[in-house]
């Protein structure tokens, strides 16, 4: 059972998304919040497996319960959900530690199964809107050249796995691709992020996007 918190500064918006996903026999809506400082109260109580957040809310804004939550133990993911599908807002959360955003125009078909792909670790980030999110973004060149040159330290097979994450490809696909098993690409994940300096394999792939991989 995927346990899920949803934050937004519409109560309307949280029943809508709680009655579609609801829907699903592998989904429970165990907390709302309408701004962040709430959110991170209901994350440290509830201790759900993801969190869906608004980012432009009065008050403590989803960025900050971004912050927040990230920097908990045992932070579940948390991906962001906007009204706008490529803008700096959403560049500067995915910077703070969302594993990925959805907008919130996404069809109820799809959205049950981009929650089940977030919470099982993955990235919901398509790789179209990573590079559209890079360009939107000011100081792009400046940016690309300071990605390019936090991966000098990556070994040849390191570089191959980060160049994956940036085409948005789990762990089976890239151990099919690069003809490892699934542990050892984990393995590869791990010691990347740890390199990087990276909170998440979503913050890997963007950069390995703005290093233009």
């Amino acid at each position: 059972m995927i346990r899920l918190v949803l934050v937004d500064d519409e109560p309307m918006v949280c029943a809508h998304l709680t009655t579609i996903l609801e829907q699903a026999d592998d989904i429970t809506v165990v907390g709302s919040a309408h701004d962040g400082a709430e959110a991170v109260e209901v994350v440290l109580r509830e201790r759900p497996d993801l969190v869906l957040t608004d980012l432009r809310m009065p008050g403590v804004d989803g960025l900050t319960a971004i912050e927040r939550i990230a920097a908990m133990v045992s932070a579940p993911p948390v991906v962001a959900l906007t009204t706008f599908d490529a803008d700096e807002y959403v560049l500067r959360a995915l910077q703070l530690g969302a594993a990925g955003f959805l907008v919130k125009t996404t069809p109820p078909q799809d959205l049950v199964g981009l929650v089940r792909v977030a919470a099982d670790g993955h990235t919901v980030l398509s790789p179209e809107a990573a590079r559209r999110l890079v360009h939107a973004s000011t100081g792009h060149l400046d940016r690309s050249a300071r990605a390019r040159e936090r991966i000098t330290g990556l070994t040849d097979r390191e570089v191959e796995v980060l160049r994956c994450l940036g085409r948005g490809m789990s762990n089976a696909d890239v151990g099919t691709a690069l003809h490892l098993s699934e542990a050892t690409v984990k393995t590869y994940v791990s010691r990347m992020l740890v390199k990087l300096d990276c909170t998440n394999r979503t913050q890997a792939g963007l950069l390995a996007v703005e290093a233009g991989l």
